[in-house]
């Protein structure tokens, strides 16, 4: 599907914000793990996390909607054949956290593969842990497909070379079925949602500084709520931020510490923003967001706050286009990996689009504030990020703005066109 943007005379209303992706996929991971029955209230129907839902289906788990985005998981029969053939999608998160689950479950095969997309991407950083603890894993030039022959594990001391959720959750849900105490330091705190919710659930989990701890546990079936996607957010949080005449509220929306990077970095440029009745459900803070229109000015973006913020950097890229001064955006480089190469890709369309951004070798540099002309066509790479990205970017362009391929967008928040045009 391509889609064409037009520029927007404001924003303004307020929305629930759909189900946080990384959450729903851990709700549904974790609670195949426990062997008994709970509910997962607003649990994401994006793309990635069916391939998630499906991937515990096939694991031998009972798991249906009994409302909209209202799911029954009843793992009591999981887990209980020798061999399975697990299809990931485009979803990294699945292959990365499930390739943990499964490597330290003796007599289980199992290959996961996933999409043209999905095949493109790093598996070594999962893999060399793994294997450290005894793991045995079938790959392509750690790339997947992936075969887990699953083993009894060891539990290892771990230090991360970058700051990655990905990676910890792997290691962590490995030792979860290890005996002995398995251990990750990461040079910053990636996001934690796997370390709050199995302790949520009841598993020997603990946390000092940039260190997670995991003994060998069974995590209990509890009901768990999903709060709203702040990544999902961050899109509405720009758009109203750059586009003039825009004062929005967004319910419902997490705002784990760990995940709040992109409000900080707003609140750096001189965004207005308000949190409203925050409070915590299931271990996680959750409240809602008033944004409005802001003049908005330079930042530097580096060093600990980025594994914060990750996913956010394409819009905020956007932001800075209409900020005053120079932003520079250093020690990304891992966005190289993600779907799509986003520093590369966002460069060269956003060039299209009359910003004045270079390419590093970890991030950007912008210069605003830039008048975007549009008038153009863009390309998603199959990314959903850039596409959402592009879309908050034509907001605020003078003319129309064609994306390419905008269907990518269902892989993380098929909510995300009437949402926004109920703003407009």
């Amino acid at each position: 599907m391509n889609l064409t943007v037009n520029k927007s005379s404001g924003l303004n209303g307020e929305i629930v914000i759909p189900s946080d992706k990384s959450i729903s996929h851990r709700s549904a991971m974790f609670l195949a793990l426990t062997g008994g029955k709970a509910e997962i209230n607003n649990f994401s129907t994006g793309a990635d996390c069916i391939s998630t839902l499906n991937i515990i289906k096939a694991l031998g788990c009972e798991a249906e909607f009994i409302s909209d985005k209202h799911l029954v998981v009843d793992s009591k029969n999981a887990f209980k054949k020798d061999l399975y053939r697990l299809d990931c999608g485009n979803s990294g998160t699945s292959m990365r956290l499930f390739s943990g689950i499964l490597a330290s479950r003796p007599e289980t095969e199992a290959e996961l593969y996933g999409d043209e997309s999905l095949s493109k991407r790093p598996m070594r950083r999962i893999i060399n842990p793994l294997e450290l603890m005894g793991a045995k894993i079938k790959h392509k030039d750690f790339k997947s497909p992936l075969t887990i022959f699953g083993k009894e594990l060891f539990p290892i001391d771990y230090k991360t070379p970058i700051a990655s959720a990905q990676v910890k959750s792997c290691i962590l849900l490995a030792g979860l079925n290890t005996y002995g105490e398995t251990r990750v330091t990461e040079p910053y705190v990636s996001r934690d949602h796997t370390e709050r919710m199995l302790k949520y659930l009841g598993a020997d989990i603990n946390v000092k500084g940039n260190t997670v701890s995991i003994k060998k546990s069974q995590p209990e079936p509890k009901n768990i709520s999903v709060c709203g996607d702040i990544s999902s957010a961050a899109f509405f949080m720009t758009a109203a931020a750059i586009t003039p005449n825009s004062d929005v509220i967004l319910r419902n929306v997490g705002l784990n510490q760990t995940r709040t990077g992109i409000i900080d970095i707003l609140n750096q440029m001189g965004a207005e923003i308000e949190i409203l009745d925050e409070k915590t459900e299931c271990n996680e803070e959750v409240g809602d967001i008033r944004i409005r229109t802001s003049e908005l000015k330079a930042v530097t973006i580096e060093g600990e706050i980025i594994p914060r913020l990750i996913d956010e950097l394409p819009v905020i890229a956007v932001a800075a286009t209409q900020a005053s001064g120079t932003t520079v955006i250093k020690d990304a480089g891992d966005l190289r990996n993600k779907e799509s190469d986003r520093i590369k890709c966002l460069v060269t369309e956003l060039r299209k689009l009359g910003a004045n951004i270079e390419e590093t070798q970890d991030g950007f540099i912008i210069e605003g504030k830039s008048r975007l002309n549009g008038g153009c066509e863009v390309e998603c790479y199959h990314d959903h990020r850039l596409a959402m990205s592009f879309y908050t970017a034509g907001l605020v362009c003078e003319k129309p703005v064609l994306i390419n391929e905008f269907q990518w967008v269902d892989i993380s928040f098929p909510e995300f066109l009437p949402l926004i045009e109920s703003l407009s």
